[in-house]
This record gives structure tokens, sequence and C-alpha cells, in this order.
């Protein structure tokens, strides 16, 4: 005995075509049919063709600053906070960044003040400032490793 019936396929293509999604589609057809049925389902029958495109410009929902940097474990490091390095000095854009200009981020990309430090660089991609956090050397005494792993 299956679970996709006739009806419930029928369903899944037209709230398919209305551009709804594998997680709506699985709560709206519900009896045990999850998001990966459904994207199952979809793939068989050759629905992907059949999904709208979504209009040029279109806004497509992002997740909230919260959801997209969310901080790793507890581990706590004496790394200098990046609000202590001059963030003043050579912006640039994506665009205008040379290829001995940090490229340090600056603000939410999301954001249109977003742009990059621009001073010249010291170590790897970044100017001295920045790369004093970005790039930690390994921990060597067994105080540092526990204070790394939060004991």
């Amino acid at each position: 005995m299956t679970v996709w019936t006739e009806d419930r396929i029928t369903r899944l293509k037209s709230l398919w075509r209305d551009g709804r999604s594998a997680e709506s589609i699985s709560r709206d057809l519900g009896a045990g049919i999850s998001r990966s049925a459904v994207l199952g389902k979809v793939h068989r029958l050759g629905l992907s063709a059949l999904r709208p495109e979504p209009a040029v410009g279109e806004n497509r929902p992002r997740p909230a600053a919260s959801e997209r940097a969310r901080p790793m474990g507890g581990a706590r490091s004496e790394v200098p906070h990046a609000s202590t390095v001059s963030t003043t000095v050579g912006r640039r854009t994506v665009l205008t960044v040379r290829r001995r200009e940090c490229r340090w981020p600056l603000g939410d990309p999301l954001q249109p003040g977003f742009s990059l430090c621009g001073c010249p660089v010291s170590r790897g991609a970044f100017c001295s400032d920045h790369a004093a956090i970005a790039y930690r050397g390994a921990p060597q005494t067994f105080e540092q490793l526990a204070r790394l792993a939060g004991v």
C-alpha cells in the first residue's frame, strides 16, 4: 500500500506549480509524507521543469542576520575584536579592491554600506590588523588547549 494516491499526486502537482515549498506541501498532504518524500516524488514525476521561474530581480526571502552568522561553539580566544581595527581607511567595493589590498569585509554584505578594508596586504589577503584576527596559530600549551575547549 502506497501513501501516494492519485488524489495526493494531483494535489502535489498543483501545489508544486503554485511555487509552494516541499516542506509546506508535505504539511498540506500530511499522513506521514515528509519533505524528502515530496522532493523524491517531484523528481520521479519530472515536475522540476514545470516550476515557474522567479521573475528577474525578484527579492527572495533571506535569513535573518542572527541565522546567517551563528557563532561556533563556546570557545573564546584572545583575538582582537573587529571593532578595535580601523575601518575608516581605504574602503573598497568588491569591484574596486586591487590585488594587494585587504579584503576584510566591513559591515553586512546585504546592506548598502558594505565594503572591504582596502589597506595594504601584509599576510594572505588581509592587512596586519585583520590578519591578526583571521589567522591564529595552533595552541601550544595545555592551558591554551583547555581555554580553546572551554574547560
